[in-house]
């Protein structure tokens, strides 16, 4: 009877599957930025989501809390989008294709997202094609209200 070899994890995946890019100080945590970025923003619509793009404010002189580092994310799933293992499952298909697309997060901004019940049968391919255009709208209307809100200079 032989013991079946174990691979080496960097033999295992290609590199392109390796290299992994990871949520962690990208993602809103705090209610009170939640309801600043609802405050805010404005609603906007897509096929199986809504959300949310609000630009990132400063923090109070005196603040425990440093300044914002680069763009951050939000996800939510509340109890009408069914029992806990459901939502947990729409917030598992989220958070990766966050994961792959993070750099295309706008900078200076905080994005809330909030999936509908339909993300659970979507195909996984049509749903991050759909997260890609909303994060490309998001850039587009960051880039818009980045440039309204610098001085202009006159001539």
């Amino acid at each position: 009877m032989s013991i079946p070899h174990k691979v080496n994890s960097s033999q295992a995946a290609p590199e392109s599957v390796r290299r992994t890019r990871s949520l962690v100080g990208v993602r809103l945590r705090k209610h009170a930025d939640y309801q600043r970025a609802y405050a805010a923003g404005r609603k906007r619509q897509s096929a199986s989501m809504s959300w949310f793009l609000a630009p990132q404010s400063e923090p109070l002189p005196g603040s425990i809390r440093g300044p914002i580092q680069g763009p951050r994310v939000g996800l939510t799933a509340g109890k009408v989008l069914g029992k806990s293992h459901e939502r947990n499952r729409i917030k598992r298909r989220m958070r990766e294709i966050l994961r792959r697309h993070v750099e295309l997060l706008p900078t200076g901004f905080d994005l809330i997202l909030h999936p509908r019940r339909s993300v659970l049968t979507v195909e996984f391919s049509k749903l991050e094609a759909e997260v890609v255009r909303i994060l490309g709208q998001a850039n587009a209307e960051a880039a818009r209200v980045s440039q309204s809100a610098a001085p202009r200079l006159i001539v």
